[in-house]
């Protein structure tokens, strides 16, 4: 919920500039009647008709005599914002509560309320409050949706006093706004093991012992705060001086998801594109891991990541998991093509090592990036590659689906580098797709002798 801000709708009493702003906001009805009787006036003057001057008159003075209370009236109005839920899926709807309370002594008249909007989220909403009493409460709600993931500006909120008779209307706004993030679609995945995979992908949890530094030996010299009982007596007496055993822990899977934000890369745009494809499965992967306890990280072919990242990643299956993947979420809900023409800068960071599975979302690939793809493959545990080849998507839904010829040869060498590398057609779902390289890597495994974890 946001803070919520007074709008007063009285001005500067000494500010002339304030009282023509009133003026300007007269209705159609409030300037028919001041030219009504502006009109009358001259006509009564010429004609020497003084009851047709009191009318002229009367008409005139009134909606000045309306801008001019509207304008000193002292409607105090707080008014706040909130969104069930802040973070939706695309397609998904979400609902904007508004409350507006009257914080003066004295009673309101009529209120128009008035919320922006982007227009991808619908039509501008308009409410009409009759009346509010003194420390009255007002709540309104309307509905919100966009097909197209990005954070959207809620707000300001804009109030339209008017007077009793609809010669004058003002218009006051609140200084504060709200976000609504839309994020890319997240499909529930199957649990499958993808036997065959190097260390550093399974359901079981490895152990290795966790170093201390350069210098770390085992055991290794007392530190301040190291416990006592960690004491390793018969190295102390080797050594001459205190050592401690250096304790053991669990080292959690991991998990690298690359998505292919290149330009180059990728044609056409909207929801049912290749490369909203490629985000909302980048995404699936991401949560699918986290949930399974995985050590996840995204990374996109500019080198970056989610801001907070450690190292090794999000940490999954803790409290702390569900704000990590609201992070990736968040970077998935606005992350755009970039002019990158290679994939070099994400090669530089797997550059230094470290088991675990990879997981890419790939465009178009020359011979050159599946070069770099498969230098990649050395660089993880285990891989595995999602390639979206745009003609294919170009293609009428009725088309025939598949990869062209030039894309079945990117396939053939990620695969003879060791990928487990899978073409998407048009329409494909990722849960058969998850499911489908499951059985290739099962399939692999078996062929080799090898097992999986």
């Amino acid at each position: 919920m946001t803070d919520p801000g007074a709008v007063h709708a009285e001005g500067d009493r000494g500010d002339r500039s304030g009282f023509r702003t009133a003026l300007a906001g007269l209705t159609t009805r409030g300037r028919s009647f001041l030219a009504a009787g502006v009109a009358a006036a001259i006509c009564a003057y010429v004609l020497g008709q003084s009851d047709l001057l009191r009318v002229g008159l009367l008409l005139a003075v009134l909606p000045l005599v309306c801008a001019g209370v509207l304008y000193r009236t002292r409607y105090r109005v707080a008014g706040s914002r909130r969104l069930a839920p802040g973070r939706v899926p695309a397609g998904s709807e979400s609902r904007v509560h508004l409350r507006m309370d009257n914080v003066s002594r004295l009673p309101t008249g009529l209120l128009m309320l008035q919320d922006r909007v982007p227009y991808v989220l619908g039509p501008r909403p308009r409410f009409v409050l009759d009346r509010v009493e003194a420390g009255g409460r007002r709540e309104v709600s309307y509905r919100v949706r966009s097909d197209l993931r990005g954070r959207y500006p809620l707000g300001p909120l804009q109030l339209r006093l008017s007077d009793p008779f609809g010669m004058c209307e003002l218009t006051r706004s609140f200084s504060t706004y709200d976000t609504l993030t839309v994020i890319p679609r997240v499909e529930p995945l199957p649990p499958v093991r993808l036997s065959g995979e190097a260390k550093g992908y399974g359901d079981g949890r490895q152990r290795s012992l966790a170093l201390a530094g350069e210098d770390d030996v085992i055991p290794r010299g007392y530190r301040y705060g190291d416990d006592l009982r960690r004491v390793h007596w018969r190295s102390t007496a080797r050594y001459g001086e205190l050592m401690v055993r250096r304790e053991e822990q669990p080292q959690r899977a991991r998990c690298t998801v690359l998505l292919d934000t290149r330009a180059v890369a990728y044609e056409g745009a909207g929801p049912d594109s290749a490369f909203e494809w490629a985000v909302s499965g980048a995404a699936s992967v991401l949560v699918h891991m986290l949930e399974r306890g995985f050590s996840v990280r995204l990374l996109t072919d500019t080198g970056s990541s989610v801001p907070g990242e450690g190292s090794d990643g999000f940490a999954g299956a803790n409290q702390e998991s569900a704000d990590a993947a609201g992070m990736m979420m968040d970077t998935l809900a606005v992350v755009d093509h970039s002019d990158e023409e290679g994939l070099s800068r994400a090669y530089d960071v797997l550059r230094g090592g470290g088991e675990g599975l990879l997981v890419a979302f790939l465009g178009d690939l020359d011979e050159e990036q599946a070069a770099v793809l498969a230098r990649m493959r050395h660089r993880s545990g285990g891989a595995l590659a999602f390639v979206l080849d745009s003609e294919t998507w170009l293609r009428e839904p009725a088309g025939v689906p598949g990869p062209s010829h030039g894309d079945e040869e990117r396939l053939r060498m990620l695969r003879e580098a060791g990928w487990t590398a899978l073409g998407v057609p048009r329409g494909a779902s990722l849960d058969e797709l998850w499911r489908q390289a499951d059985r290739e890597r099962s399939g692999l495994a078996a062929a080799s002798g090898g097992e999986g974890p």
